[in-house]
């Protein structure tokens, strides 16, 4: 355990703590969904700590300290975090989630997320979406599209832009936190064999109501094609 709050990792000194062997979060009993969603979360960005430390209404304090102190302390701190941690993690999750597989069977990121943020801490959605004039929240977005042939190695970029306009989405406002599940995941299928992160996302077009400009005149764009 790591008490004492650690930063999240930056630049050369992300580089030099998490590259090698032995490093990152150590897998285990099919826990490969939730080792990857902690570490995007927690090992080189600060923006979800308020999930280790603020007094939510209905936050579950033991869960919330098992996530600092066992996991994502221990990942700033040295870069590896032991698959006991996780799976002490997986026990509450259980006990919390009524749902007994938690601790062994493959899970969907998404169903991790939404217990650990809705029902254990009690945060607040992170997105705001809209879709037929109907609006939804939701702590992340996981993308759905048809196979593309002229997308043989996409970045996260093309990829969203092409989810949002298959499924008729629109961002209600800019989220705090964008949690992005790419279409790549579970073990027989993997629509494509790899994809390149997009370092920013632009999401000027995925916005409801934003001002954009004419692709063809310049000005202000008063109608918007597919």
């Amino acid at each position: 355990q790591a008490p004492e709050s650690s930063p999240p990792l930056r630049n050369e000194a992300a580089v030099r703590v998490l590259r090698g062997r032995m490093k990152g979060i150590q897998g285990h009993c099919n826990s490969c969904y939730m080792d990857a969603a902690l570490f995007s979360l927690f090992s080189c960005t600060s923006v979800l700590d308020s999930m280790l430390f603020m007094p939510f209404p209905r936050c579950d304090r033991n869960v919330q300290g098992i996530l600092r102190d066992e996991i994502v302390n221990p990942l700033r701190r040295t870069g590896f975090v032991r698959a006991s941690s996780v799976m002490h993690l997986r026990e509450q999750l259980t006990d919390k989630g009524q749902c007994s597989s938690f601790t062994n069977a493959e899970k969907d990121p998404e169903e991790f997320l939404n217990l650990i943020m809705q029902q254990i801490l009690g945060i607040e959605p992170l997105l705001k979406l809209q879709s037929g004039g109907q609006e939804q929240e939701c702590y992340c977005y996981q993308i759905f599209m048809d196979k593309q042939e002229d997308l043989v190695v996409p970045d996260v970029q093309q990829l969203v832009e092409r989810s949002f306009l298959s499924s008729d989405l629109k961002l209600v406002e800019i989220p705090s936190c964008f949690i992005i599940q790419m279409p790549r995941f579970g073990k027989e299928y993997k629509m494509f064999s790899k994809i390149i992160p997009s370092l920013e996302l632009d999401i000027t077009d995925l916005l409801l109501d934003s001002p954009r400009e004419c692709c063809l005149c310049g000005d202000v764009a008063t109608l918007e094609c597919p």
